[in-house]
């Protein structure tokens, strides 16, 4: 039995002066965020900037295979080693305005197109 994916995609800015740090973080992440990430059912990853009007964002996308988002990113949040990871990465990032309201770093997007 195949499992069902959801499809999430996010997308957040990122400081200019700290685009070479956040790079080479992702170049070696650490192994145990890795692990995390395929405990909480999250597959096919992928992180991507772009330049727009002088400013730098990162657009995010990966699949969940699990049967509770909300429970498995709760699970990966109280993880010490990916709890390490978000105190290097989180501060060279730049919050869009609804995900800075809520305390977040990412804003999640709406998928308007999908074909397999």
């Amino acid at each position: 039995m195949q499992k069902k994916v959801q499809r999430y995609a996010s997308i957040t800015g990122l400081k200019k002066e700290d685009m070479a740090y956040y790079k080479e973080l992702h170049v070696a992440v650490w192994p145990g965020v890795l692990k995390q990430i395929k405990q909480s059912n999250i597959q096919n990853y992928s992180i991507y900037l772009q330049e727009i009007d002088g400013k730098h964002f990162l657009f995010s996308y990966f699949e969940y295979t699990g049967d509770d988002f909300n429970a498995d990113m709760k699970r990966m949040a109280e993880d010490p080693e990916t709890q390490r990871w978000w105190k290097e990465t989180d501060p060279t990032q730049i919050p869009l305005p609804d995900a800075a309201a809520k305390g977040q770093i990412w804003s999640f997007m709406e998928e308007v197109f999908h074909q397999d």
